[in-house]
């Protein structure tokens, strides 16, 4: 470790050029200044996040001397204001529960301030890790293309919906801001400005999922607001006892200080600000926020499930790893995130609706990360840092094709998307790719899952981990393999309707795309260079990708990759092949002689066992299990005082 000022204007440039770059786009005066302003503004966000690699990438960890007071005050009375604009739209939208909330957290924000806060003293309150690199990479460069994409999308979605009020400046503020949060909160050694970014994402999804200002999309975000504030008041309550806890100013509020601290005194701030991770990250019991935010325009959910909001959740469990490995309290967190993994998955067999597969798997693959947090082995954090990475790079890009696909065919519902590799073949290409992303080998997920099954053999209680990753595997495979069938599956009268699709929108896809295939070739790299020294720092020991394992790797990237650009080879000389009906006389359209002579449809729908798998019957036995073992982990975690 080492403590530097060398390069800190670095970090600064992206916390603070985000925002200014969001309060331009609130005042632009036209739908082309604003589009440029989102490009360049993109593009600088970009390359600022990919230079962090020359100075920081081995570097270790560096922290900074920043002045702490006169930006604190500046938090607080931005909290403060944020706190009463949230009261105004709870009291207008007679949201009881979300008033009474937001006047607990601000209470105890107001008494840290005004009663704690002056026997604290930090110095280092900014720092930079590989974690904190990575993260970076995730934020300024997936956040930034979807602002992109943003800009087109936007456009078609109010053409398909002028009911909608067009406040696309507002839009965009809320976009950047979200960026510039997302880089204060993975700089921040200060555990009190951490809280402020963590609330910063909080609000600005708030109001981004209520865009739309229908009854559902208000009742939606302040569902989101409620989970969030439940979340965001645990973490106020670890602020305040960390602090109360402490003798004299000592108190360990910088999270690298809280990290070397003795355990009794970091399991409870633990306990409860990993709880807020579980509310932020939508694990269950908390799930149904982030499946209602699906309410919002696709670019939203896209920010939310791959490089802001959910991510903080993880990034900060990870952080606490360390602390909770070993103990009953991280035992408890990490099968809530196990279970969620599970019933998460099954709930997303049930679904035909496209988002909501995607809002599930992401629930799901935030629980499994969890999980691994939970248990906090080396081997398991190494899988938890390359789960955070592929899963935001793969889930991006399958949210913008489905938005794509969504405008185009006026539908989101999988089993439309039949024949959609002659519909639109690029960005049914580019579907398959993002799902063979998210569970065929040798694609990232997939080699971090087994990395997980490989922590948790030697992990306490690992073979419960295994048996849920086992089953949970199975069932990621059945519902992503249905849907990946569906869209390579050849079906007659489709024409051709991705002609109009603007170009914007096809360079994000595209280096999405072409991001999903590079990283996983990059695997190997990506691990020595960024997480095996992260991860070496914290255990002293580290995970490692055996030679063999890499030339395999590369051998079944290469043959995956031949069947769906094989595609575009083949597509001029296809054929339709009359489908077989058990020897009944069948037409190219799919038409049959039925009973009576009677002509009908055929038609081919997929399984989605609903009976088994239904959302309604399967979250109320998560909500159970994993609101039992939060309040366990909380019990345990008090009897540590006593």
């Amino acid at each position: 470790m080492q403590i530097s000022d060398e390069y800190m204007n670095d970090l600064l440039f992206l916390m603070v050029f985000p925002f200014l770059a969001a309060v331009v786009l609130l005042a632009s005066p036209s739908d082309r200044v604003r589009s440029a302003v989102v490009k360049i503004a993109a593009l600088i966000i970009v390359i600022g996040s990919i230079y962090l690699l020359i100075p920081y990438l081995y570097a270790g960890t560096v922290f900074f001397d920043f002045p702490a007071e006169p930006a604190s005050l500046l938090m607080f009375i931005i909290e403060m204001g944020l706190a009463l604009y949230i009261l105004y739209l709870g009291v207008r939208s007679r949201k009881v529960l979300a008033i009474l909330l937001i006047l607990a957290q601000t209470a105890l924000i107001i008494y840290y301030e005004y009663f704690l806060a002056h026997t604290v003293h930090m110095v280092n309150n900014l720092f930079i890790d590989q974690f904190s690199l990575i993260m970076a990479l995730i934020v300024g460069v997936i956040g930034s293309l979807i602002c992109v994409y943003a800009t087109r999308y936007m456009d078609t979605y109010h053409h398909h919906h002028p009911e909608v009020r067009d406040r696309r400046n507002y839009f965009f503020f809320l976009f950047f801001v979200f960026l510039a949060s997302m880089f204060g909160l993975v700089f921040s050694n200060n555990l009190l400005w951490i809280f402020f970014f963590w609330e910063i994402t909080t609000i600005c999804s708030f109001l981004l999922i209520g865009y739309a200002e229908t009854e559902e999309a208000v009742n939606n975000a302040f569902l989101a607001l409620v989970m969030n504030l439940l979340g965001g008041i645990a973490f106020a309550g670890a602020l305040i006892f960390i602090v109360v806890s402490s003798p004299g100013d000592s108190a360990p509020l910088e999270l690298s200080g809280l990290l070397a601290s003795s355990q009794a005194l970091v399991l409870v701030p633990a306990v409860l600000i990993s709880f807020a991770g579980i509310t932020k990250a939508a694990l269950m019991p908390f799930s149904s926020w982030l499946v209602g935010a699906m309410v919002a325009p696709t670019p939203v959910s896209a920010l939310l499930h791959s490089s802001t909001m959910v991510q903080a959740a993880v990034y900060i469990i990870v952080r606490f790893s360390p602390v909770l490995g070993g103990t009953a309290e991280g035992l408890a967190i990490a099968l809530v995130g196990g279970f969620t993994f599970l019933l998460a998955s099954a709930i997303a067999v049930s679904q035909s609706n496209a988002k909501k597969v995607l809002a599930y798997s992401t629930i799901a693959n935030l629980g499994l990360i969890v999980a691994c947090a939970g248990v906090g082995t080396y081997k398991l954090v190494w899988a938890a840092i390359f789960l955070i990475l592929f899963h935001a790079i793969a889930k991006s890009l399958l949210f913008l094709c489905v938005g794509t696909v969504e405008h185009r065919m006026q539908s989101k519902d999988i089993e439309d998307m039949g024949g959609l590799i002659v519909a639109m073949p690029r960005i049914a290409t580019m579907m398959f790719i993002g799902i063979a992303g998210m569970f065929l080998a040798p694609f990232g997920m997939l080699i971090s899952k087994w990395a997980a099954i490989e922590g948790f053999v030697s992990a306490p209680f690992g073979l419960i981990f295994i048996a849920i990753l086992a089953f949970g595997g199975g069932i990621t495979v059945f519902f992503w393999s249905k849907w990946m069938g569906k869209i390579i599956s050849v079906v007659p009268g489709k024409e051709v309707v991705e002609h109009d699709v603007r170009h914007e929108k096809w360079l994000v896809m595209y280096i999405l795309t072409a991001l999903v295939i590079v990283v996983s070739l990059s695997f190997p790299l990506i691990s020595s260079a960024l997480v095996v020294p992260y991860v070496y720092g914290i255990f002293g020991q580290t995970a490692l990708l055996s030679q063999d394992n890499v030339i395999i790797m590369l051998l079944m990237i290469t043959l995956l990759l031949i069947m769906p650009f094989s595609l575009f080879y083949y597509r001029k000389t296809w054929r339709y092949a009359p489908p077989y009906m058990g020897g009944r006389t069948t037409t190219p359209g799919m038409q049959f002689a039925g009973s009576m002579g009677v002509e009908r449809q055929a038609t081919l729908r997929n399984y989605y066992i609903s009976s088994y798998f239904g959302e309604e019957k399967v979250r109320m036995a998560g909500t159970a299990i994993c609101t039992g073992l939060i309040l366990f982990a909380g019990v345990l975690a008090l009897g540590v005082l006593v």
